[in-house]
């Protein structure tokens, strides 16, 4: 059992890189990310023809373990998970080189099978995406892990003994790569899919890219397109943007690719391959979409931590988990908001023969309903300027389960004010947000903005809500529970039904009653 605020550290030594990650986990199985830590190892460069970590290897390994033993220390955490993947599991010393790490240091580490390695994957995506069918692509220095998943279950994996680091090597050791050595990269690839006949059950699902080329890739084209909203996990491309985005590495020398906004340095040698590989497996499964996961290996170790005690693999709502640690770290009334979200359902509900054919949209309850979620959730920074605070921290930070697009979405609707407020805050997403889109974010958040008002008190004294159309009006009828003022609900909603007025262009009159 976790005990109240316990640290749990996780190391991951790969064939790139080696990353110390510590986590606060309290007792309800909140997360919080403490410290992220790299070293850029490149231990796959350790590895001789013998298939051995060379001493050099073993130094910089030793070496590396000591800096991060020294912050464990420093941080009093001994709930340490080190974990080692395919340069040390594929090194034929590799009972040597594990005793070594015992012998040198304090750290205990394993040896991820490609099984395990693929599985830790797979547990990140599904607990922190919305994704339900997909495939996971997780290309390392040394190996790539493909998972296969299905209504969130783990269908197949399979890792191939290839990576980043291990490409570069055997297709452009000591050059840039000419289109001759991509050609055979790519043949290569292809090849290798056509092993796995399982491949074939994942046409047209979304690709899920994990790990470091991914995330640079991801970031690369972030800046290109000037994206404005800002986190990483759950962005999207089209297959033609992955595309694009691997020419633009291999149109440039790797010098220009060094200066490239987005990518790091240590990744601009790599890139190429990386990429190309993902291209490869898309398009030979003709995905539908790219997405990038910012969780991995190590969040999947974390995961495993958080549900043990549950005996599963997977959160059955992943955005309800976001949502109730959002509550959580904004000390948001969780009560509160399911009160306004209830009432802002049936407002819509009663509206919506009223409100024009073009408004209408499958998902605007489900937007209503996430929206009231996260209602106001700026007041924790500052009651004046709620709206602002609100609209900042929606579009500045990734919420698990939630698509870019509906957080952007949740941003203007949780947010709203009034329509000039709205057309104050659309200018840097006007790529992304449609004139007529605005409108039903309007109309949305005038909802919810009532809703607000109808529980103003927060004593949940509104039971119903009906609707009648009266000449040229809508008449609203309010009941509310037997004896109670609803003074301060009936004055704010008078001030703020001005506001569905506009959009629905039609009076609207409220009649608060006892309910019968």
């Amino acid at each position: 059992m976790i005990q109240s605020k316990e640290k749990v550290a996780v190391i991951d030594i790969g064939s790139n890189s080696i990353r110390l990650v510590i986590h606060e986990l309290d007792d309800k199985k909140g997360t919080r990310e403490l410290h992220n830590l790299k070293q850029v190892a490149r231990l796959s460069n350790h590895i001789d023809h013998d298939y051995q970590l060379t001493e050099a290897g073993l130094q910089v390994l030793k070496e590396s373990l000591q800096q991060f033993e020294d912050v464990l220390h420093f941080h009093q955490v001994t709930n340490v998970k080190a974990v080692a993947t395919a340069a040390i599991r594929n090194a034929l010393n590799k009972e040597e080189i594990i005793d070594y790490i015992h012998r040198e240091t304090s750290l205990r580490v394993r040896v991820l099978s490609e099984k395990e390695e693929a599985y830790y994957g797979y547990i990140a995506v599904v607990n922190s995406t919305s994704i339900t069918d997909g495939i996971s692509i997780d290309i390392g220095g040394g190996s790539t892990e493909v998972t296969l998943f299905k209504d969130k279950v783990l269908i197949h994996s399979h890792s191939f003994s290839f990576g980043a680091l291990t490409l570069k090597k055997k297709f452009f050791p000591n050059k840039e790569p000419d289109k001759q050595a991509l050609k055979k990269l790519s043949e290569y690839v292809i090849e290798q899919c056509k092993t796995i006949p399982w491949l074939q059950e994942a046409k047209k699902l979304p690709i899920i890219g994990i790990g470091g080329s991914a995330r640079n890739m991801s970031l690369v084209h972030q800046s290109q397109v000037n994206y404005p909203l800002a986190g990483l996990h759950q962005y999207e491309m089209s297959i033609n943007e992955l595309k694009s985005m691997m020419q633009l590495f291999e149109n440039s020398s790797l010098k220009e690719r060094e200066h490239i906004d987005g990518l790091s340095k240590d990744r601009a040698d790599v890139i190429v391959p990386a990429v190309r590989v993902i291209h490869e497996i898309a398009d030979y499964i003709q995905a539908d979409y790219f997405m990038m996961s910012n969780k991995g290996l190590r969040e999947g170790l974390f995961f495993e931590e958080m549900l043990r005690e549950h005996s599963a693999d997977y959160l059955p709502e992943v955005a309800e988990e976001s949502f109730f640690q959002l509550s959580r770290e904004f000390e948001m009334n969780e009560d509160y908001v399911q009160e306004v979200g209830r009432i802002a359902r049936q407002l819509y509900t009663q509206l919506e023969p009223f409100i024009p054919q073009h408004l209408k949209h499958d998902d605007n309850i489900y937007l209503l309903k996430k929206s009231a979620r996260v209602l106001y959730i700026g007041e924790f920074i500052s009651h004046e300027t709620s709206s602002q605070h609100t609209f900042y921290v929606l579009t500045n930070r990734s919420i698990d389960g939630i698509p870019h697009s509906d957080r952007l979405a949740m941003a203007f609707i949780a947010s709203f004010k009034s329509k000039s407020w709205m057309k104050q805050m659309s200018p840097p997403f006007k790529s992304y947000v449609s004139k007529e889109l605005l409108k039903r974010f309007e109309l949305l958040g005038s909802i919810l903005k009532m809703a607000y008002a109808l529980d103003r008190t927060k004593r949940k004294i509104v039971q119903t809500i009906t609707s009648e159309k009266h000449g040229k009006s809508i008449i609203l009828y309010i009941s509310c529970k037997k004896n109670t003022y609803s003074y301060f609900e009936e004055i704010k909603s008078t001030k703020y039904k001005k506001h569905m007025e506009k959009v629905l262009k039609q009076n609207i009159s409220l009649n608060f009653h006892p309910l019968d």
